[in-house]
């Protein structure tokens, strides 16, 4: 085990690998409860029983899928990389394709698996390479931060800080209400020990914020910690259902937003974290094929299981903080995901309150890709802001990220560095306005 995993080679041991393993998934056990909370709709009310997807199933997937993909990239990969269902593509695949395209939450999940599928042909095949050059860094950074301010914008409508406003469509909400000020201290508690530098801080903050609540009456109070696993039957292969329905432009454009989002999600990951833990070998990434054959097949177990993309978490960094250097410590955290399957009950403790706090932090994390946009050459800052403001204000991140790829050949062309235009560009250009031709 120990030669297998180069413990001797990187300097670490057994007891600095399980301590890294567990400080991973205490930074990012949030998503055992925000997903199925996301997923379902939760906080939405009004809508048909047919649109939400159960609640209990997708913990189960959620927790199953973070196992299975973890585990794959800590003894194929060899990484201290953690995955779970991703955040942002969960909030995709729910308020934009499902809520706002009124896909079904199956057909959506046909998507996922069929992105999934892609994404390792591309890996196996080495195409990967030159999709990802194709594609100009500035709107990589501009689709991060547009997924962020729309998840921020998410978790504020949540919290019940931003409201419907006839006169200008937004407002500021009622901040009085109990769930209100509750939402409003569990994101005071959470910034408080995120700037403190506590790891896990966004799950110790929602652990607060449910107690706090249960103590004011604005959150039930569980009768059991520990329960029985839920079934996973209401989701589990809902994606071969509809598996036909995904031929369409409409679904074309899902699929190549739920691969390009994780696509780039998974390279900056696994480079942050590899950098971190000192891993790059002449500015390389040793196994990066398995890595992101471990991403991928991870997003097609994911979508059978019955949850939305799963990819590699940055969060993998507060375990190589802690001294993780290698696979080993993966397994470790692949292990609490599993233990997790027993803490069910608590499902009901996380309101939309006790998540909302979390969703913000993620968002402000997740902007830092900002100060990377040359925002002085206007033609890189038009596309790039218009992929950025358009995700929350059209509620849409596949409608961001089109109108910024349809922007930036023709600011490009006009500024005379039509040649600087990969022809993969041109290509997504048409794409995006067909998609725009359909919607109309």
């Amino acid at each position: 085990m120990k030669r297998y995993f180069q413990f001797e080679e990187l300097g670490t041991n057994y007891q600095r690998e399980f301590i890294a393993g567990l400080t991973t998934f205490l930074s990012m056990a949030y998503i055992l409860f925000v997903n199925p909370s996301m997923l379902s709709l939760a906080d939405v009310p009004d809508l048909p029983a047919e649109m939400r997807m159960d609640q209990g199933a997708v913990f189960v997937a959620t927790a199953v899928a973070a196992a299975i993909g973890t585990l794959i990239m800590g003894v194929l990969a060899r990484y201290p990389v953690a995955l779970a269902p991703g955040m942002g593509l969960n909030a995709f695949f729910a308020y934009s394709v499902v809520l706002g395209m009124g896909i079904p939450w199956q057909t959506a999940l046909s998507g996922v698996l069929v992105s999934g599928c892609i994404f390792i042909v591309l890996t196996l095949s080495g195409i990967r390479e030159t999709i990802i050059n194709s594609i100009p860094a500035e709107l990589k950074y501009a689709v991060g931060a547009g997924i962020g301010l729309f998840i921020t914008f998410i978790g504020l409508i949540n919290a019940g800080i931003i409201v419907n406003n006839d006169a200008t469509l937004v407002g500021i909400g009622e901040l009085t209400n109990g769930n209100t000020l509750l939402a409003i201290f569990g994101l005071i508690i959470t910034v408080i020990l995120m700037v403190r530098g506590v790891k896990g801080g966004i799950f110790y903050g929602m652990i607060i914020t449910s107690i706090v609540g249960m103590i004011f009456g604005l959150v039930g109070v569980p009768e059991k910690i520990i329960g029985a696993v839920p079934s996973i039957a209401p989701t589990f292969g809902q994606a071969f259902i509809n598996l036909g329905d995904v031929f369409t432009i409409q679904m074309i454009t899902v699929i190549l937003t739920f691969l390009f989002v994780d696509f780039f999600d998974t390279a900056g990951t696994l480079v942050g974290v590899a950098n971190q833990a000192g891993l790059m070998k002449d500015n390389k990434l040793p196994r990066a094929g398995k890595a992101l054959f471990a991403d991928s097949s991870a997003t097609v177990i994911g979508s059978i299981l019955g949850t939305s993309t799963t990819t590699s978490y940055v969060e993998s960094t507060a375990g190589v903080a802690a001294g993780g250097r290698t696979g080993f410590a993966s397994v470790v955290t692949a292990g609490f995901f599993l233990l997790a399957l027993l803490f069910s009950p608590l499902l009901g403790v996380v309101t939309s309150a006790v998540t909302a706090p979390a969703l913000i932090i993620v968002g402000a994390l997740m902007v830092s890709s900002l100060g990377e946009i040359e925002w002085k050459k206007f033609e890189i800052a038009v596309p790039a802001f218009l992929t950025i403001v358009a995700m929350p204000l059209t509620y849409s991140i596949a409608t961001g990220i089109a109108i910024g790829f349809i922007f930036y050949p023709i600011t490009m062309i006009v500024k005379g560095r039509a040649k600087e235009i990969h022809p993969i560009m041109y290509g997504l250009f048409v794409v995006f306005l067909l998609y725009f031709i359909f919607l109309a």
